[in-house]
């Protein structure tokens, strides 16, 4: 017997089931995500920008566009506890923190190669930035330099720290997850996680779950203290590229190459919903505070003249009478 919980977001989703497009590049977007505040959504683009949005009621309002990067924007995170402060990673060897009050780079970290995932530490002072040669880079995020590197000997893939700020997770492309501690940076364990790729990982805001997605198609969903698997989920058919938890920690939207975003339950591994895409979607980020989902896709066929959606964002569960 489905929850009340999932009863009710079936119906949210039912009565909001119109995704709305906002242009915010001139080409494919790679990454979106939200202030800690919700109060802006960020995207990063292959136009080598950014894109601030400010979310009104019913719609997003463009505030800035960011310039100063040489390469795609590949990646970008928010300050955790900051809703001022985003972090870009490009593939121009650079990171860069902006600041939205005053709409400039306050920092640019030079790195040693070209830079594609990112991410900012719980506590806010460091941020991780991994490149195309496995090498993860530590910026300390006051001082704006490097305080660690670690080169890797197999594929990274994604990055993430705990909850807790204690352990630092990367994904492989051996189809493991290995913990280090943090800040020491030592090997803890290396959990096989999946037959092929692990490409990405997310934790879920309350501390319960981690989720895996891997090559295999598969999302697996992992137990924070006891490191194992409570379920898989199998919707797709494509590599799961991208994950993302509702604030409530108690939905996780996965996509990939397939057409449809799937919504599950996290409790049970039901679908929630399918929210249809035309195109393969690699970036999704919940609403920190309501269910709202931020998602872009790819371009068409590839091709940014004469396309609707090429550099859009896109929101659903906004009212559909927005």
């Amino acid at each position: 017997m489905a929850s009340q919980y999932f009863q009710t977001m079936q119906e949210n989703f039912k009565n909001n089931n119109k995704s709305r497009e906002f242009q915010a590049h001139s080409a494919k977007v790679h990454s979106v995500a939200w202030s800690c505040d919700g109060r802006r959504l960020a995207s990063g683009s292959f136009d080598k920008t950014a894109s601030v949005f400010v979310l009104e009621k019913d719609r997003l309002v463009k505030e800035n566009n960011y310039r100063g990067h040489g390469d795609s924007v590949d990646q970008l995170c928010w300050h955790p506890t900051n809703p001022d402060l985003f972090v870009t990673a490009s593939g121009d060897k650079t990171v860069r923190i902006w600041d939205v009050r005053t709409t400039k780079c306050i920092a640019t970290v030079n790195t040693k190669g070209e830079n594609i995932n990112i991410c900012w530490s719980p506590d806010g002072q460091t941020i991780a930035v991994g490149n195309k040669d496995d090498i993860v880079t530590f910026i300390d995020a006051k001082t704006q330099r490097s305080k660690a590197e670690e080169q890797f000997k197999f594929e990274v893939n994604e990055i993430s720290w705990n909850n807790d700020n204690d352990m630092f997770f990367l994904t492989n492309g051996n189809g493991c997850i290995n913990i280090l501690s943090y800040p020491e940076l030592k090997p803890i364990q290396s959990i096989n996680a999946h037959p092929s790729n692990c490409i990405c990982i997310k934790f879920d805001p309350t501390g319960r779950y981690f989720a895996i997605g891997s090559a295999d198609a598969l999302v697996s969903l992992w137990d924070v203290d006891e490191l194992v698997c409570v379920r898989c989920l199998s919707r797709l058919d494509w590599p799961a590229r991208t994950l993302s938890f509702s604030h409530d920690g108690k939905m996780l939207a996965s996509a990939s190459e397939d057409h449809f975003i799937d919504i599950a339950d996290v409790d049970t591994g039901e679908r929630l919903w399918e929210i249809q895409c035309d195109s393969p979607t690699f970036t999704v980020a919940w609403h920190p505070k309501r269910p709202l989902l931020a998602y872009a896709c790819d371009d068409k066929d590839g091709k940014y003249d004469n396309n609707r959606e090429a550099g859009t964002v896109k929101l659903f569960g906004l009212p559909n009478d927005a």
